[in-house]
């Protein structure tokens, strides 16, 4: 999306509003949020779109076709909510594929007595996009933990320092090739541009973790449709993440083969009935179940629904334990876990989470005063992610005003260039440790957006492809 809105047909301007849209690519839905940002910085979310997801297998993009077609859908119905024509938009990624590898990376200062800049910040983290991947591998972000300059180690902001040697140890998130290169393909086919890639796990925080949580050190586990995705943070830095292939599609399906009925009808039971407890009570509550013509109806307890909720329910919160136990992390936890997306709204399942894990736990869901008027439904854990990725988007963009001023005085005013095509010997390969596509010269003023970067590297893969 534009940060500006130029008037188009039938759709508003809003002067110097920022506007930033999130698109969740998710198992189940895609769910698109627009948001603007008034002059004093405060985010409300204008706009909102959901449709069935389809094409899309355990958060990742299969048939590209479909899930144009599914992205396209909600968007339409997002620009009519508040009038704004989209051009762009902020990504979710998720997918069984994703990992984080804690690496390091060295920049050597030449000059003596030099004070680090954030430029060299920038500039070593930039030169970590060069690194070789195994194949099939893509970067998708770069998180710093610390720093360490000529042996001092534990250095939070090496900005002001005297150095020689930076050193930087970081999170390294990338994920599945052909998946980041499906989600390009489908919102392109779709009509639109992705401006970045954010992983979903920290959109989702972005929307319901608050950041004293995140310096105390929490747990945010979305149980999304495909997949539960895990994104822990101490000290405001995300320290891990973690995919679970078990998740709601999981849960529903034990639902339908265990009482033989249709999806559609596990999934029902599952949204109105669903409890991870079981109690003495829900034996004599009954539910019947209208059967295909000319079948008998069946009739299933409260209490057996429950029992096949509560044991996918217990495979997935021992996954989440082991990866807390694993490498400590669930003594860092002060704040505890919060659970989002659909799976969490599950009865007594925040009490189930403590049960295993032994770490206190709540549901948490979107902040309603974030929300306008003709979005106010949309206060909902399974929202999560797509508010989320509004919010991180606008902490995207003001970084990259705060680094460029005059730039940003430009996207306010001026309206978007047409798209141009690349010529067709600017494509190259992508996630393999390649060569990379050539860049402008940066300029000496700090502008350096690493999500950028991933966003230029398939733009001029695609432009050619997709057509």
């Amino acid at each position: 999306m534009e940060n500006t809105t130029q008037q188009q047909g039938n759709f508003k301007s809003y002067g110097n509003d920022r506007i930033v849209v999130g698109i969740d690519v998710g198992t189940t839905k895609i769910a698109v949020f627009i948001g603007k940002k008034d002059d004093k910085g405060k985010i409300t979310i204008i706009g909102m779109g959901k449709t069935p997801s389809v094409g899309v297998e355990h958060g990742e993009v299969k048939v590209i076709t479909k899930t144009a077609d599914s992205i396209k859908i909600a968007v339409e119905q997002a620009e009519k909510r508040c009038n704004i024509k989209v051009t762009e938009a902020y990504v979710g990624i998720a997918g069984h594929n994703i990992k984080n590898s804690l690496l390091r990376g060295t920049k050597i200062i030449k000059e003596d007595d030099h004070i680090i800049t954030q430029e060299d910040i920038d500039e070593l983290l930039e030169d970590q996009y060069n690194i070789s991947m195994p194949p099939g591998d893509s970067i998708i972000d770069i998180v710093p933990q610390d720093y360490i300059i000529d042996g001092e180690t534990g250095i939070p902001d090496p900005v002001g320092r005297i150095g020689k040697v930076i050193e930087c140890n970081y999170n390294l998130i990338s994920g599945d090739e052909t998946n980041v290169h499906n989600i390009y393909r489908s919102v392109k086919l779709a009509g639109y541009k992705v401006k970045g890639l954010i992983l979903e796990p920290i959109a989702s925080a972005e929307a319901v973790v608050n950041a004293n949580e995140k310096d105390a050190g929490i747990c945010l586990v979305d149980i999304g449709g495909g997949t539960t995705d895990m994104a822990i943070f101490q000290n405001g830095i995300l320290r891990h993440t973690a995919v679970i292939q078990l998740a709601g599609n999981s849960i529903t399906n034990d639902v339908k083969d265990a009482c033989r009925i249709m999806l559609n009808q596990a999934e029902a039971l599952k949204t109105h009935y669903g409890d991870c407890l079981q109690t003495e009570k829900q034996q004599n509550t009954v539910i019947q179940i209208p059967a295909l013509r000319g079948r008998e109806s069946r009739e299933i307890t409260l209490y057996m629904l429950a029992g096949i909720i509560k044991a996918r329910v217990e495979m997935i919160l021992q996954q989440v334990d082991y990866e807390l136990k694993n490498d400590s992390y669930d003594k860092m936890l002060i704040a505890g876990i919060v659970l989002t997306g659909g799976g969490s709204k599950l009865q007594h399942i925040a009490q189930y989470t403590e049960y295993i894990t032994g770490i206190t736990t709540r549901v948490g869901e979107p902040d309603s005063t974030w929300l306008s008027e003709n979005v106010s439904d949309s206060a909902d854990p399974i929202y999560s992610t797509g508010i989320g990725l509004v919010l991180k988007g606008f902490e995207y963009e003001q970084k990259f005003a705060d680094n460029n001023p005059a730039s940003a005085d430009e996207i306010k005013t001026e309206p978007a260039e047409p798209k141009k095509e690349e010529p067709e010997d600017t494509k190259t390969e992508s996630g393999k440790g390649g060569k990379k596509p050539k860049k402008a010269k940066k300029q000496k003023d700090g502008n350096s957006r690493f999500i950028d970067k991933i966003t230029d590297f398939f733009a001029k893969f695609l432009n050619d492809t997709v057509e």
